[in-house]
């Protein structure tokens, strides 16, 4: 799948442009703040129907405007797909394929894959557990219906659970049908997570290992209270304490993921350099599976990358992107000289931009 044309109005600080994407690679050069993070974001929105940042729907669209839009035309291995996403002040947001309006926006999810890396990726070392479960879910969610809808449903059932913990509500009863809906959606989600680790643990060592020559070892690791108790019983021994908290603290959504170098976690020995590459591996390792569970591969989107990486890691870097495992790429940085080599180095096709407060402009565009 690739994305051949990519519209945007009024979306952060971009004001109106419409590009031409090069069906391998595409780079966007300029200095900070000038707009290039906030298109792949664009695209990324396109894919997720949410921001990578989690900016608020309010904050998205330009000052002074009432209104942003979004469309991207993709081909998907010989057929057309235009989405086309609306976004209004005060309103619901639209979302259309192929100018048929969806249901519920978790028909969208999986449709379009994309894996973006980026500086904010940071946070799944340095956050709490709710940024590692929210990777870990978007990846399963793109190619499984059935764990999106129990991940729904697991977490409104959380919610009204919560509601009447918080309004010291004491009815065994009504607990009781909460806490039985969560248990069923919490074995589905516990199990789903558990094959998503294993399966992504060896992808992840194989690329650390061919982007980083030292030796060190990288792990991750599934931490659930669902491994370790009786999960209904947990419910109803927890009841009393969540009541005088307000909120429930048993369940999925506690899980977490370790991550690991060297044995100790990464948060707390890992140097800049280090968490880049860990990061960036587990990205190129996320590419690899939802390739492996779908029908086509992913966009990736490389957001200023390449900061604080030594030649040689870069170099193998492009190396591997380059490769025939990944489709159409794109790519930002601060330094047109910069990506000129990266462009000679990767042989490709490829199409420059220049961005400069929220404009875009074509460089170059060129076929090899």
């Amino acid at each position: 799948m690739i994305i051949n044309k990519l519209s945007v109005l009024n979306y952060k600080n971009i004001c109106q442009t419409e590009i031409v994407c090069s069906v391998k690679t595409n780079c966007f050069f300029g200095n900070n703040g000038m707009g290039k993070t906030n298109l792949l974001d664009a695209m990324y929105y396109l894919s997720f129907c949410k921001s990578h940042v989690h900016t608020p729907e309010s904050r998205l669209i330009r000052n002074d405007e009432e209104l942003c839009v979004l469309q991207g035309v993709y081909d998907y291995d010989g057929r057309v797909e235009d989405v086309f996403c609306a976004i209004r002040r005060g309103q619901r947001k639209q979302f259309r394929r192929n100018k048929k309006e969806y249901g519920r926006l978790s028909e969208h999810i999986g449709l379009l894959p994309l894996v973006m890396v980026s500086p904010a990726d940071t946070d799944l070392i340095r956050g709490g557990s709710d940024e590692r479960r929210r990777f870990v879910d978007m990846m399963i969610s793109q190619h499984d219906k059935q764990y999106l809808h129990s991940l729904i449903q697991y977490n409104k059932a959380l919610m009204q659970r919560n509601v009447l913990l918080r309004d010291h509500i004491n009815n065994a009863s009504l607990y009781d049908v909460l806490e039985m809906q969560m248990g069923a959606y919490c074995s589905q989600i516990y199990e789903k997570r558990g094959l998503l680790i294993d399966e992504l643990t060896p992808l992840f060592n194989e690329y650390h290992g061919l982007i980083c020559s030292s030796g060190e070892s990288v792990g991750l690791k599934y931490e659930s209270q669902f491994a370790e108790s009786d999960i209904m019983k947990a419910f109803r021994e927890s009841r009393a304490k969540d009541m005088a908290i307000g909120y429930s603290t048993v369940g999925v959504h506690k899980d977490d993921i370790e991550m690991t170098l060297d044995g100790e976690l990464i948060r707390r020995i890992g140097s800049q350099g280090q968490s880049k590459t860990y990061l960036i591996a587990l990205k190129l390792a996320q590419f690899s599976y939802i390739s492996s569970k779908g029908l086509t591969k992913p966009i990736l989107l490389l957001d200023d990358i390449f900061d604080k990486l030594d030649a040689d890691r870069v170099e193998k870097i492009i190396g591997l992107v380059s490769g025939d495992r990944f489709g159409q790429i794109f790519i930002t940085d601060t330094n047109r000289k910069y990506l000129d080599c990266i462009l000679e180095a990767m042989g490709q096709d490829y199409s420059l931009f220049k961005v400069e407060h929220g404009d875009v402009a074509l460089m170059e565009n060129r076929k090899i």
